[in-house]
């Protein structure tokens, strides 16, 4: 039988997971507090370029290069990742004049990235450093160097690229919210880049997936209960909306009311004697998860939201067209 979860537990282990986490936190403590003017003039750059922003390193640099184009090309600057190998087999000819050029490295002394940057200086194609070492190579033939934190790696060894990606994954991503908001990058921007998965549905708005025309189950306020019945079974979306002589909402009559009021009588009743009135609506430019919490937290829950414009309905959006859009 296992013993106890005290038992099983290697407090070496967690001394060592907690040294590496201070370590990090340390070299992006040193980073906070060494970002200065050129951290407004890397953005400068970035966001004036007419062309695109080419990001290229070797190894682990490379791997964080990746990272950091797909969020910038995700949030609204145009960016993609070129090899340096490749790039001294061909691929420099992706790069053209109007881009700017990201280049890390750790040390500034990566060999494979000297074709890249004799190619930026024969076209004068701005380039940004991202080195520990404003003196190397790379510093010296950079525009701007975004200077890393010389503090070691979290590794024992000092050896394997630890807190030195940290930090330079971190400053990517300040690069990258930076330019979010200089651009007014907005969610509807992000989900035209995000059109799949969960993002995409979290994104989709009300106008989306909402009925509307025909399928909306409208009845005018003189209208009687026999009325609704048929509007209701015809529309099969579980209630229907009263509206006044101009067109505007007024209540809404929903499968619940009728059982609640059911009687001999009810089906003579007028409709606004049976209405809840003041019902619940949504703008067309609301996000789902907007109607799905509405819906949610509207005392016993509600199935239904009529989307209106000035207050006159143009569309409805039930909780299964939230599930179907993969939200609720």
């Amino acid at each position: 039988m296992l013993g106890s979860s005290a038992q099983l537990f290697n407090y070496d282990d967690l001394k060592h997971a907690m040294e590496t986490i201070d370590r990090e936190i340390e070299t992006l403590s040193i980073l906070k507090s060494s970002l200065n003017e050129t951290l407004s003039q890397a953005l400068d750059l970035l966001q004036g370029t007419k062309g695109r922003v080419i990001i290229t390193g070797m190894g682990k640099s490379g791997h964080i290069g990746k990272k950091m184009a797909a969020t910038f090309s995700s949030t609204g600057t145009v960016s993609f990742f070129v090899h340096p190998a490749e790039a001294s087999h061909g691929d420099l000819g992706m790069i053209s004049n109007d881009d700017v050029i990201i280049a890390i490295s750790n040390s500034g002394e990566s060999r494979e990235l000297s074709d890249i940057l004799m190619y930026a200086r024969r076209h004068n194609v701005p380039l940004i450093a991202i080195t520990k070492n404003p003196e190397s190579t790379l510093g010296k033939n950079a525009s701007i160097v975004l200077k890393l934190p010389n503090n070691g790696e979290a590794c024992p060894l000092g050896l394997a690229p630890t807190s030195s990606t940290t930090a330079t994954i971190v400053l990517g991503d300040v690069l990258a919210v930076n330019l979010i908001y200089r651009r007014g990058f907005s969610a509807s921007d992000f989900r035209q880049r995000h059109p799949g998965g969960k993002l995409g549905a979290v994104l989709c708005r009300v106008s989306d997936i909402m009925h509307k025309g025909n399928e909306i189950p409208l009845l005018k306020d003189d209208a009687i209960m026999q009325d609704a019945f048929l509007t209701m079974s015809e529309k099969m979306l579980g209630c229907v909306g009263i509206v006044d002589s101009n067109g505007e909402l007024i209540g809404i009559i929903t499968d619940g009311d009728l059982r609640r009021k059911m009687s001999p009588a009810l089906i003579t009743e007028r409709v606004v004697d049976v209405m809840s009135k003041n019902p619940k609506v949504i703008n067309k430019d609301a996000l789902i998860v907007d109607a799905v919490n509405i819906m949610n937290n509207t005392g016993r829950g509600i199935t239904n939201l009529f989307v209106v414009e000035n207050n006159k309905p143009i569309g409805i959006v039930h909780i299964h067209d939230c599930l179907k859009a993969g939200v609720a």
